[in-house]
């Protein structure tokens, strides 16, 4: 993998490997590609990483970066400081929202997390404090979460005459299950990380000192495989969850022949016959 190291902030442009090389003013998230992967750094850690509409911004401006970098094979999205991945929406902003900003508010949210969801590319979520509301639901968009031992989930919106309004009642269901899902709505309870990683909200809790090295260790795990076959099974797994089992086959069967049909599949089985290790190009 390369050394190459990019940092997005307000005063940096685009290394060419982008394919834009407009300045990108973010000021509540870091954005620093190492090698293969990307990492993503909300960075408001004063107010717990708190998602606002600058902040909102910032992450969908750092994925669409992460999405057009074809030296980017993942992606890590962490919080700063040690407290909090995300601990919610910033209150003050909400509690100025008309029921039309609100609205809007979802929406945007929503689409910024759809494209984490379908980046092609796998994003891992290093949970280092509480994941709360937008948290919870930031870290639900993501391929796989991994948390710390001191994390806290939930969807606390509820107490605030709200619902989850970031795809909480569309993908916590989908990962947990109905019954579960809809008692940490109702209830609004905050639960601990290893109540979360025994209902599957968690893939793995992990020491504080490893969270990072295990993601990028899962992130490089996976980079040593077929760049299209990876992101084929992505699109397979998530646009499969939306159809009936029988349209899923259909959609696998598709996939399966597309990547049949690249010069990886030849590599990859050709590599496995000769007994060596596949070099993949993506093609």
């Amino acid at each position: 993998m390369s050394s190459t190291t990019t940092t997005l902030d307000s005063s940096s442009k685009i290394a060419p490997a982008y394919s834009s090389a407009a300045v990108l003013p973010l000021t509540n998230v870091l954005y620093e590609r190492r090698g293969a992967i990307a990492y993503v750094t909300i960075n408001r850690p004063k107010v717990l990483n708190a998602l606002n509409t600058a902040t909102w911004t910032d992450l969908r401006t750092a994925f669409e970066a992460a999405r057009d970098d074809d030296a980017v094979r993942g992606v890590i999205l962490t919080g700063a400081g040690e407290k909090a991945f995300v601990a919610g929406a910033d209150i003050s902003e909400l509690a100025q929202a008309s029921a039309i900003d609100a609205e809007r508010s979802s929406r945007y949210g929503q689409q910024v997390l759809d494209l984490i969801e379908n980046l092609g590319k796998p994003v891992i979520a290093a949970i280092n404090g509480f994941a709360l509301g937008g948290g919870c639901e930031t870290a639900m968009a993501c391929t796989i979460r991994i948390a710390v031992e001191h994390a806290k989930f939930g969807q606390p919106e509820v107490k605030l005459g709200l619902l989850p309004g970031g795809g909480g009642t569309q993908r916590l269901p989908r990962l947990v299950g109905k019954g579960r899902a809809l008692q940490l709505i109702l209830s609004g309870e905050i639960i601990s990380v290893q109540e979360a990683w025994r209902i599957g909200l968690v893939n793995e809790v992990v020491a504080a000192t490893d969270l990072i090295p295990r993601a990028e260790a899962i992130l490089k795990m996976i980079g040593s495989n077929a760049p299209i076959a990876i992101k084929q099974s992505l699109e397979a797994v998530n646009k499969g969850m939306d159809t009936s089992q029988s349209e899923g086959f259909a959609l696998e069967a598709s996939y399966f022949g597309l990547c049949a049909g690249t010069e990886d599949k030849k590599e990859g089985t050709s590599a496995f016959l000769e007994k060596r290790a596949p070099q993949f190009l993506g093609r």
